[in-house]
């Protein structure tokens, strides 16, 4: 079968059992619940074969009109280096029109994402496990409704774009931790269930023992449960993730096309991300 002979559609709730079973084959965590939420904070396309299967998936999550990241990007295995992958990019990128993008790449996307002008900015860690011994660190109180719109402000500072939409699904979804001095929240984090178990990200914070307080104290409401943290090169995170038991198991190379966007904060700093598609 040739790429011209799949029909590209909306990616729509339908199509949600098609795509887990491609992320399946792909061996990758994400069950129905988590296709749901990337969904619907985003658009994307469905690939669909002459017998009615999702044999490709891809979404745009937009954050404002400035920046949007591109991600759950899965061909099918028995129909990779066809085009069809250049083809689901080429729809994702239209839909994001002006905005700046963002992705994480895996060894197999990165030749299409240079191709296409994405350029590496860094690398990806993902760390999975369960607890080893821990004690709570610093003082971390849970977030209160009045909270969030301080919490908005710091993620954009240190995103470098509004991603108020899936902070208000994590309202929802998540338990939200905050560190607060002097009446001023410094710091965040997010803890939700997520593929094997649970995942703890974002984490914003300007400070590395305000990040670790963070995820120590959300760690700790789940410490029986599969945990999974994705952290960036420059969190200084990775060994002391290691030594409380959540193991570095792989990543990715995040990227950007074109370089640009908001400024960032110099103070806050993303440390974990929601996931690697959500950013």
């Amino acid at each position: 079968m040739r790429a011209d002979d799949i029909n590209l559609v909306s990616f729509t709730s339908e199509h949600i059992n098609g795509a887990l079973a491609l992320s399946r084959q792909a061996k990758w965590p994400h069950r129905a619940e988590d296709w749901h939420m990337g969904l619907h904070l985003s658009r994307g396309v469905a690939a669909i074969d002459e017998a009615g299967r999702v044999v490709g998936t891809i979404l745009m999550t937009p954050y404002g009109e400035d920046c949007a990241t591109i991600n759950m990007v899965i061909v099918d295995e028995t129909l990779r280096g066809r085009g069809l992958g250049r083809k689901l990019m080429d729809e994702a990128m239209a839909l994001a029109g002006d905005r700046s993008l963002r992705l994480i790449a895996t060894a197999d996307g990165l030749p299409l994402y240079r191709k296409l002008g994405f350029v590496a900015v860094g690398e990806i860690y993902q760390h999975q496990g369960h607890l080893t011994d821990l004690a709570p660190l610093g003082d971390v109180e849970g977030a209160t409704a009045g909270d969030f719109s301080a919490i908005k402000a710091l993620d954009r500072a240190a995103f470098g774009a509004d991603r108020s939409a899936l902070i208000d699904v994590l309202a929802s979804v998540a338990e939200v931790a905050v560190i607060r001095r002097n009446g001023r929240i410094e710091a965040y984090g997010a803890l939700r269930a997520f593929g094997r178990g649970d995942v703890i990200g974002p984490v914003v914070a300007s400070r590395t023992e305000d990040a670790k307080s963070l995820i120590t104290a959300l760690a700790l409401r789940k410490s029986s449960t599969f945990l999974r943290v994705d952290t960036n090169e420059t969190s200084g995170l990775t060994e002391w993730l290691a030594q409380i038991g959540l193991r570095h198991v792989g990543g990715g190379i995040a990227m950007r096309q074109p370089i640009g966007g908001m400024a960032v904060s110099q103070d806050a700093r993303i440390f974990t991300l929601a996931n690697q598609a959500l950013g």
